[in-house]
């Protein structure tokens, strides 16, 4: 334990990236060796920013929906490991937050995962963390999600929660009602008892 925590106040000091990052660097990440879920995420929006929660906003309220949890549960981080390919705010572009910034994973990633030995379910989210966990998955999220048996029980891709992604929803209703009922059985097997109603 005295290592993890070693290791997670470097992570807390990082400043590798710092002159790429236009409201400077706040690594947000909720992770302990305790943790049996992991959610692999991209990187913290604006408002994630400003509080240093992660998952504060629109695409946190409804991931705790799909994983059936409440927000106890949900920032129990000895529960749920909370690891971003980038930890810090990376800015906005044209259409959107721009990527996360590939130092981060590269420097922190490997070190922190290896602490993390009760990991027993990934929520993999988005294009960077596929690349990351599923490098064999299709390049179609879509076609990745529906394979979504091939990695389970141990990994779950899932579309990214936000907003921005209804219309994909809408197009595909076999994600809620084939794959939610699923990974809510399983969080819920794997000891998160505190459900959202």
């Amino acid at each position: 334990m005295a290592s993890f925590i070693t290791l997670l106040a470097e992570v807390h000091r990082c400043t590798l990236c710092s002159a790429h990052l236009p409201l400077g660097p706040r690594p947000v990440l909720q992770v302990h060796p305790q943790a049996r879920i992991l959610i692999a995420a991209q990187a913290p929006g604006r408002k994630v920013h400003e509080t240093g929660i992660p998952f504060t906003d629109a695409s946190g309220e409804r991931l705790r929906t799909w994983m059936g949890v409440d927000a106890k549960t949900f920032y129990d981080r000895k529960c749920i490991a909370i690891l971003p390919m980038g930890f810090c705010y990376p800015g906005t572009g044209k259409s959107g937050d721009l990527p996360p910034r590939p130092e981060c994973a590269l420097a922190w990633r490997k070190q922190l995962l290896s602490e993390m030995q009760h990991l027993r379910l990934t929520l993999v989210i988005g294009a960077y963390a596929k690349a990351w966990h599923l490098p064999d998955a299709p390049s179609s999220l879509t076609e990745t999600v529906r394979a979504w048996q091939r990695w389970w029980p141990e990994v779950l891709p899932l579309p990214h929660p936000s907003p921005r992604n209804n219309l994909w929803l809408r197009r595909n209703p076999w994600f809620e009602q084939e794959v939610l009922p699923v990974l809510q059985k399983r969080i819920a097997d794997l000891g998160a008892h505190h459900f959202s109603s």
